[in-house]
């Protein structure tokens, strides 16, 4: 079975294999200079001490320590010099190895610590994190990501356990109640029981319906293909708010509208519409008694931009972030018994992602929400 090398292997052969090509260069460059570029003339005997130097150049006698070695022809300098050189480029040949080496494992050493934070992660701890400190180079920045993408991570586990617990809940208790309401009806119940239950079940049931319709929105937008066809957004908004105007009424909520016209995007036309109505939807459920809508439309540069603000309980800053994760609802915007499922929010933003654009919402000073949708014209 082959076995592939570690970077740090293959980082240092590429390393020594560049050494060595760079060092038989420099030799042959040396040799080459020194045997055609100068002419020679000898007079008389030249000495040198060659008490650093080893026979490695075969047939060349070199002198023991302490004695003197005879330069009398132009071979005994190209020897010479051939052999100082190719000693000179194995010192520092194994210098220079032994530095690459060090060097390159002290550089490569924070991959092993992503990879053991990595091992973590996929046994499932998202907590640890790397904190690289030193200077800001290449590992630095892939530690740095690698943290963004654990912190993600978390927060998306922790999202979707949450959704988990919450869509149970939902759904556990319409089940419960009808249940309750058909052991009531097995015991033989008169006609005047049966005619309570009934109305109850059929709410019951019909309540379990909306909320699997709304995971069916939520999964559907989510996984929605862009559309690039243009819709009239200006047209859309006008439609939806005429349909929410009675039971805007039926609450005693004026719903006031500023449209610019001929504001397009590019987008699929139902789920635009889904979000626009369920912005409505949400800004009417959590109001207060004689509230207020206000629904704006308007072309700010390249985008188009929509605003439903409403009035209401007060909304805590630090809740806003949570108001768009499935199933959650602050207890202080539900007002009566105007409740829904707490999908209508998710629904939005995944409609908004779907389309390329951004979502964003404020709390109001004097009560309710501020949501601003801003998509590409």
């Amino acid at each position: 079975m082959k076995r592939s090398l570690s970077i740090h292997a293959r980082l240092f052969l590429g390393f020594a294999s560049a050494l060595a090509v760079c060092a038989a260069l420099m030799v042959a460059i040396i040799y080459v200079g020194m045997r055609f570029l100068p002419t020679y003339g000898f007079s008389d005997t030249v000495v040198v001490d060659p008490s650093d130097v080893t026979d490695v150049v075969p047939g060349m006698r070199l002198p023991a320590s302490g004695e003197h070695a005879d330069i009398s022809s132009a071979q005994d300098v190209w020897s010479t010099v051939l052999a100082v050189s190719v000693g000179g480029v194995l010192i520092v040949g194994a210098l220079g190895l032994g530095a690459g080496w060090f060097i390159s494992k002290r550089l490569l050493a924070p991959l092993h610590t992503i990879n053991e934070a990595a091992r973590k992660a996929a046994d499932g701890n998202l907590g640890d994190r790397l904190d690289a400190t030193g200077p800001k180079d290449e590992l630095k920045d892939l530690s740095d990501t690698f943290d963004e993408m654990l912190d993600r991570l978390e927060a998306s586990f922790a999202s979707h356990q949450r959704f988990a617990a919450n869509a149970s809940h939902e759904l556990l208790t319409p089940l419960a109640t009808t249940r309750a309401a058909l052991q009531v009806a097995g015991d033989e119940p008169s006609r005047e029981e049966l005619a309570e239950l009934l109305p109850m079940l059929r709410e019951t049931n019909e309540r379990g319906i909306r909320i699997v319709h709304a995971l069916l929105d939520l999964a559907s937008a989510e996984n929605a293909a862009f559309d690039p066809e243009p819709v009239d957004l200006s047209a859309l908004v006008r439609t939806v708010v005429a349909e929410r105007t009675a039971e805007a009424s039926s609450y005693a909520i004026k719903i006031s509208t500023d449209i610019a016209p001929n504001c397009t995007t590019a987008g699929n036309a139902v789920l635009l519409r889904q979000l626009l109505g369920n912005l409505l939807d949400n800004a009417l459920t959590h109001n207060g008694p004689e509230g207020s809508v206000d629904v704006r439309l308007r072309r700010v540069d390249a985008a188009v931009v929509l605003e439903v603000a409403n009035t209401g309980p007060q909304v805590d800053e630090a809740q806003l972030s949570r108001l768009f994760e499935p199933f959650y609802r602050a207890k202080s915007r539900v007002a009566g018994d105007r409740t829904g499922h707490g999908l209508g929010l998710a629904i939005v933003r995944a409609v908004t992602t779907a389309h390329h654009g951004t979502l964003d919402a404020k709390a109001n000073p004097a009560g309710g929400l501020g949501i601003r949708v801003e998509l590409p014209h």
